[in-house]
């Protein structure tokens, strides 16, 4: 993968599941990775495991000043900021049916999965305007993309997500910053073990590789997008769902 090594990557969420792998991955194709979370002890085991290209933050989604603050710090550190990975997310409730969802429960979604990442992409664009070039990803969901039943508030907002991402995939066209998505089906994390008997029986039927992907599958094409490789796509949501969804 040409012109990855040497780069400076955030990977906000980085202390678990798909961000600690793709924080490992963009480290180990030479790129110096800021490990971001709300959870610094867990961003901070992450660089530890990757070695002296990493760096740990604390940062939290829901909280503007701490991203600023943490995106500021790696700024000064490293200097530029080429690309940002979003994988804070939250599934919000489940297991109940739009109208017996608790609205103090979605609203915490919302806060992290669609406020959270807008909250990101403005932190991130302001530091890449200057250079006039960046690579912004946010990881959505396949329920943006479909709609998960008694699954609202994470359906909801990871299509709020997508849509957000094809907005911002416009504004900055010009300006040498992309702004991409995924779309996973199920991802083997532990995520999935929070999560009903009912609701992932539900998704992994409708995979037709028959199979939940792995936290490796993510980062192996997170990696690809926000290389400079991949200069030409923007404002687009890359399917991660075993062919679930061809759209």
């Amino acid at each position: 993968m040409e012109g990855i090594a040497g780069q400076v990557a955030v990977v906000v969420g980085a202390g678990a599941g798909i961000g600690r792998a793709t924080s490992a991955l963009l480290a180990a194709r030479g790129m110096t990775v800021a490990c971001l979370d709300r959870d610094e002890r867990s961003a901070r085991e992450t660089a530890e495991a990757i070695g002296s290209s990493a760096s740990a933050h604390g940062a939290d989604v829901t909280d503007a000043d701490s991203v600023r603050a943490a995106f500021q710090a790696v700024a000064d550190a490293y200097g530029q900021v080429h690309a940002v990975v979003n994988c804070a997310g939250v599934q919000g409730p489940t297991g109940a049916p739009s109208h017996l969802v608790d609205l103090d429960a979605f609203d915490q979604a919302y806060a992290v999965n669609l406020r959270g990442a807008l909250v990101v992409s403005q932190v991130a664009v302001s530091h890449m305007l200057p250079h006039r070039y960046g690579r912004i990803v946010h990881v959505a969901s396949i329920a943006g993309k479909e709609g998960n039943p008694n699954m609202i508030g994470y359906s909801a907002t990871k299509a709020g997500m997508i849509g957000m991402v094809k907005a911002q995939g416009k504004e900055y066209a010009r300006d040498g910053i992309t702004v991409n998505a995924l779309a996973p089906a199920v991802i083997d994390t532990g995520f999935l073990t929070k999560l009903p008997d009912e609701v992932v029986r539900y998704m992994l039927d409708r995979i037709p590789m028959g199979r939940a992907g792995t936290v490796d599958d993510a980062a192996r094409l997170i990696a690809w997008v926000v290389s400079p490789e991949c200069g030409f796509t923007t404002g687009f949501t890359f399917d991660l769902s075993g062919g679930r969804a061809t759209y």
